[in-house]
């Protein structure tokens, strides 16, 4: 399929506005992450907690999200065929860890909990605390039980709640008559002073920063080795200046990307990293299609100019990139617009990488082929000019049209 035939664009001829975007895109995002200290990471880089929460019905995670939006900066992921919803925070002090945890249980409570005043959470209790609170009703309604009896009840009913299929949370009271020594008396106070929550903490991991720097370190590493082998493989498979072209394009699009990161406050997950890593490759792979057409064109049209030469190359090309970056780009919009939180920022970096990337293969890496190519001719001319001085003399004596003093 071939959307363009026998386009004759000047796409070199337009290449200066398309430069000093360029240049004015990469200063302000290296401006803007001059002045914020660097990117700004999730905490799969900087460090800090995980907690999960299950929830008994899981409420929609937008909905979440927003709950939580304005008590802390967090972020909320979705585990998939699960009731649980995993809340990330950078709190890495444990009891500032604490303090946020009770904010995030309060404020989810609040939004789709069920508190009812005077009784306790079942499903949030430790055994301590379930014990102390059994205790005195239970004598006050005549239960005969014995403080290792009351121990080993509150350790069948915790065993209960934290085993599958409950996992963490009992819904139904009836079900704990099933129980040893759980008598329909005990079975009522325990009504009484209880009640169960519809969401609970089941987990909070830590992510130490030590970690987080191990994984800025070798993300960074990723990239460097990939734009090296792949300077490497160009170099190779065509000259030395083709692969330093396509390295400076990918470099561009990278730089460019975080940039608007940081523009954007936007943060750098593993996520945005596995995204810049595909425009790595992308944008590599729509460059050396371009330097492919140009290297058959430098057989076949031997005493075109290079400027027109890497024109005809370009509009060749132009429909297969239009088709593979257009569709693409289609792909990556759509992940942006509807893929949810978790997913947007791999999204953005995808629709700017895609945009940057295409136009980084026109408009950046085939004018350093010219660039260069003038650097080399403008370096022989003052041989030839040094030349000059010495052979015309010798010439015009020749002729017979020299003075001799």
């Amino acid at each position: 399929m071939e959307l363009f035939k026998q386009t004759n664009f000047d796409f070199l001829g337009k290449k200066w506005p398309f430069i000093i975007l360029s240049l004015l895109l990469t200063a302000a995002g290296l401006i803007s992450l001059a002045l914020k200290g660097g990117p700004s990471y999730g905490i799969d880089f900087k460090g800090g907690a995980l907690i999960t929460v299950r929830f008994a019905q899981r409420p929609p995670v937008d909905r979440v999200r927003a709950a939580l939006s304005g008590k802390l900066p967090v972020e909320v992921t979705e585990v998939t065929n699960s009731q649980d919803d995993i809340v990330g925070t950078d709190v890495q002090d444990p009891q500032a860890l604490e303090k946020a945890t009770k904010t995030i249980v309060d404020t989810l409570n609040a939004s789709f909990g069920n508190v009812e005043a005077g009784k306790y959470n079942i499903n949030s209790a430790g055994a301590a605390g379930l014990a102390d609170r059994l205790r005195d009703p239970l004598q006050r309604a005549g239960a005969a039980i014995s403080e290792p009896q009351l121990q080993d009840l509150v350790k069948n009913i915790l065993q209960f709640r934290d085993t599958p299929p409950q996992s963490g949370l009992i819904q139904d009271f009836n079900a704990l008559s099933k129980l040893p020594g759980v008598t329909p008396q005990i079975l009522n106070v325990i009504r009484q002073e209880t009640y169960p929550g519809k969401l609970t903490v089941i987990d909070t991991e830590m992510v130490g920063a030590k970690i987080g720097a191990d994984l800025q370190r070798q993300a960074v590493l990723a990239v460097l080795y990939a734009l090296g082998g792949m300077l490497v493989y160009i170099a190779f498979r065509f000259e030395w200046i083709y692969g330093v072209a396509a390295v400076i394009a990918v470099f561009h699009d990278t730089i460019i990307t975080i940039g608007l990161f940081s523009l954007f406050n936007r943060e750098i997950s593993l996520t945005v990293v596995a995204a810049l890593l595909t425009l790595v490759g992308y944008s590599m792979n729509d460059t050396i299609v371009v330097f492919d057409r140009i290297r058959e064109n430098l057989k076949l049209m031997r005493r075109e100019k290079l400027e027109n030469l890497i024109n005809i190359s370009v509009n060749q090309t132009l429909s297969r990139t239009v088709l593979t970056s257009g569709l693409t780009f289609l792909t990556a919009v759509s992940l942006f617009l509807f893929g949810g939180q978790v997913l947007n920022g791999f999204a953005f970096a995808l629709v700017v990488g895609i945009i940057v990337g295409t136009y980084s293969s026109i408009f950046i890496a085939s004018p350093i082929l010219i660039f260069w190519q003038d650097f080399l001719e403008n370096r022989k001319k003052p041989a030839k000019a040094a030349a000059v001085p010495v052979s015309a003399p010798r010439e015009a004596v020749r002729r017979g049209t020299a003075k001799v003093k």
